[in-house]
């Protein structure tokens, strides 16, 4: 599915324009419908769960195996983005907790309700928190969907996708602080978007065609963005009833529908626009260009200061942040991503072959595809 791969490059986009509209300075038109970009995250959580529910349904892979693969994937990365870093706040005179550090490098920050663990190694690194959970109750998930009729997806859906509406509600009577943790960054609020992801790959891959086709999808997730511009002016980030948290509780069924939607078109053989050379080469980029873009603009702001609030001088540094994390994350995939996943695949357990009534044993076949953090 080479547009879901392409599809990623453009939410890492959103996710890095939002952190240079409100750190670096703002551009016209361009920050006020990235103004809420942070939404690009809950798209990664969707397409983790769709693209992992179609890899693996009709593959035997055992826990062990499957759990291992996914260590491969994220670790390495993990690792090297928390070790630039601290290097980076290090060389800012920044403190760093050797707490926070430990727990991100064992992805279990987001589960604690302090700022100084959930964005202390790697301040990008919290949602690998919320995906290495994800991972961890996806074989459970998996056997409890499989399987099952087209209705129980679908009111799975409606369940979680509710869910999220009734939990922002909810958190009107929490405490500021708390409220931000718990719906921003707890694994199990979060989870409800990777469970629609799982609902939704798995209908698409039994033959369910989705009732929106890819440029209607596209455009509800752009204009879902751009009605949020007037909400923002109207309703102050720090009520709980700003766009700031709706922007990513509710956006998931739009997302839903704009991943199925593009699934369902390379099924088809239509074209999309996504599945291009370079579009593969920059999805594949994604997963290091989200934990390396921030380290580069808080370093790139510690050099030289924030720019003049001038759209030259603003505009001149977000294209520097943006060639050089991008470039960054190009040469952190080809010599650090890809081949350490491949070496630790290699060392760690695989799928035992199955022997046939009446022929040698074959073995399993290797699932593939384009997991939002890469390969599956």
């Amino acid at each position: 599915m080479p547009s879901l791969t392409g599809l990623r490059f453009w939410a890492a986009l959103l996710v890095v324009l939002y952190h240079l509209s409100r750190q670096v300075g703002t551009v016209p038109w361009v920050s006020e419908a990235a103004w809420y970009g942070r939404s690009g995250v809950t798209f990664f959580f969707v397409l983790s769960g769709f693209v992992l529910a179609w890899t693996y349904e009709d593959n035997r892979v055992p826990a062990k195996v499957f759990l291992w693969r996914r260590f491969a994937r994220i670790w390495p990365m993990l690792v090297l983005s928390v070790f630039l870093s601290v290097a980076a706040w290090m060389a800012m005179d920044h403190s760093v907790s050797r707490k926070a550090v430990a727990a991100t490098l064992f992805a279990v920050h987001a589960w604690i309700p302090e700022p100084v663990y959930y964005v202390g190694g790697n301040p990008a690194a919290w949602s690998l928190s919320d995906e290495a959970w994800f991972y961890l109750t996806f074989p459970l998930l998996l056997a409890l969907f499989a399987r099952r009729r087209g209705t129980f997806w679908a009111g799975t859906a409606v369940l979680v996708s509710v869910g999220a509406v009734v939990l922002w509600v909810a958190s009107a009577a929490m405490p500021a602080d708390i409220r931000g943790w718990a719906l921003d960054y707890f694994p199990l609020t979060r989870s409800l978007q990777f469970v629609l992801g799982v609902v939704a790959g798995l209908a698409v891959k039994r033959g369910w065609c989705p009732p929106i086709r890819l440029i209607p999808a596209v455009a509800l997730v752009v204009c879902w963005h751009l009605a949020l511009v007037p909400w923002h002016h109207a309703v102050p980030d720090a009520q709980w009833y700003s766009p700031y948290a709706a922007s990513q509780l509710l956006s998931a069924p739009l997302f839903a529908a704009l991943i199925c939607a593009a699934a369902r078109a390379d099924q088809e053989g239509r074209p999309t626009g996504l599945g291009g050379r370079w579009s593969i080469r920059l999805g594949h980029w994604s997963f290091a260009w989200y934990l390396v873009h921030e380290i580069v603009i808080r370093l790139l702001i510690h050099i030289q200061g924030r720019p003049d609030p001038e759209f030259v001088a603003t505009l001149t540094v977000w294209l520097l942040a943006i060639g050089l994390s991008l470039a960054l994350a190009g040469l952190c995939y080809e010599y650090v991503e890809r081949p350490t996943e491949r070496l630790l695949r290699r060392l760690g357990p695989s799928v035992v072959p199955a022997a046939a009534p009446g022929h040698g044993g074959t073995a399993a076949s290797e699932p593939s595809g384009s997991a939002p953090t890469g390969r599956s």
